[in-house]
């Protein structure tokens, strides 16, 4: 009871959007081959359902092992930054550097590069959600309580033992933090991805749907989508939730 009253407000709005979103549809203000109706889109879901089950495999699939491979890439390059200064210097500011590339125009060149398969979407999903992880955990290992390193040093400990009791559980909040913005740009990526160059997916069907005009079609893969990434969030969120129950904790002492 006390989670469906926590997003009862959220839900309302969803509510009230798609309602007028509805009533502006239904108004014939707009063409439906332009912006269909929620009822239209609802029952593409329903129809379309084989084909939009197809592609959306290909694009989960896609997308889980695109933010793998950046977690544990993430992860390694904040690590090493961290323990060595000379490395944070050379390579921090090509690790900022990567966020200016467009990534449409590099994803064109990555198919032309590494061909219609796997590769160039893991490369273009990895690269889109390789920042966030890398950048909140290695903000993570470097607030850590001073007070920690000290009493650490004091009992003698190596920099390694300071690492993995210290440092590693402190940067745990913000690997995951970082896991949870990368879950919700991996689906841009995979769509960019698929656009660019792909027999199937979700990015390549909304690519088709959209010059035949169906539009709703199109939406729905939207929708699925969106969801698919919301779902993500809520699991990377529970799994936070039952790993580090300390970092829910609230300024009254209770987890949210």
């Amino acid at each position: 009871m006390r989670a469906a009253l926590r997003y009862a407000p959220a839900l309302a709005i969803v509510v009230l959007l798609v309602a007028a979103w509805q009533l502006y549809a239904a108004s014939g203000r707009v063409d439906e081959l332009l912006l269909p109706s929620p009822a239209d889109v609802a029952t593409a879901l329903w129809e379309d359902r084989a084909l939009l089950w197809d592609n959306f495999t290909v694009t989960a699939g896609e997308v889980l092992l695109g933010i793998v491979v950046a977690a544990v890439a993430g992860l390694a390059c904040a690590v090493a930054i961290h323990l060595s200064p000379t490395l944070r210097r050379a390579t921090y500011p090509l690790l900022v550097a990567s966020q200016t590339v467009p990534i449409p125009v590099v994803a064109s060149l990555l198919v032309v590069w590494l061909g219609f398969d796997l590769a160039p979407k893991l490369v273009i999903i990895g690269l889109v959600s390789f920042f966030p992880i890398a950048v909140t955990t290695l903000d993570a290992l470097a607030g850590v309580d001073p007070e920690l390193r000290r009493l650490m040093r004091t009992l003698d400990a190596s920099r390694l033992r300071t690492f993995r009791f210290v440092e590693a559980p402190a940067a745990l909040p913000g690997l995951f933090s970082g896991a949870k913005i990368a879950v919700a740009i991996a689906v841009i990526g995979a769509v960019f991805a698929e656009q660019s160059g792909s027999d199937a997916g979700l990015g390549r069907l909304i690519q088709q749907a959209v010059p035949q005009l169906l539009t709703a079609r199109a939406y729905a893969a939207v929708v699925i989508l969106s969801a698919f990434a919301i779902a993500l969030f809520g699991l990377l969120s529970l799994v936070e939730r039952r790993v580090l129950p300390w970092a829910f904790e609230t300024r009254g002492g209770r987890t949210r």
